[in-house]
């Protein structure tokens, strides 16, 4: 049997993208990304727990990254883990675990947004499109269907 390795977030920005170029002008886009989860505890408080994740996106996805994308930007990331080891300099065995995307959705609305400059938003950019979701921490309770 085959396996499936497909992970989806949505979540905000910790830093603006960090774009190299390799060896062919191939685009290499890293940044972290916050998903938060909101829950009531027994006694009906409400907790919030927020997990971080290092998100690379490749060629196309990390020029528009680089154009479109900011600290605090609200994204959908479809794509897929890929873990990678590393010794360091003393020789110790290091491993990141990382998602590899392969779709990214902008949803800060326009003019909303940390970073938002209505310079930087076109109508027409193949890939991406401007989605209404309700507000990351909202629980399923609040949801209208």
């Amino acid at each position: 049997m085959r396996g499936v390795n497909r992970v989806i977030l949505i979540g905000n920005l910790g830093k603006d993208p960090d774009v190299q170029y390799l060896e062919g002008n191939i685009g290499v886009a890293k940044f972290s990304l916050a998903t938060t989860e909101t829950y009531k505890d027994r006694t009906g408080k409400l907790v919030s727990q927020t997990e971080w994740h290092t998100v690379v996106l490749w060629r196309g996805l990390a020029d528009l990254a680089q154009k479109y994308l900011h600290k605090g930007s609200l994204v959908y990331i479809e794509g897929r883990l890929r873990t990678r080891s590393w010794e360091d300099k003393e020789g110790n065995k290091k491993f990141a675990t990382e998602v590899v995307g392969d779709n990214l959705i902008m949803l800060d609305k326009r003019g909303e947004g940390p970073g938002y400059n209505s310079a930087h938003h076109h109508d027409n950019l193949e890939g991406i499109s401007n989605v209404d979701i309700p507000p990351i921490g909202e629980t399923a309770e609040d949801l209208p269907f």
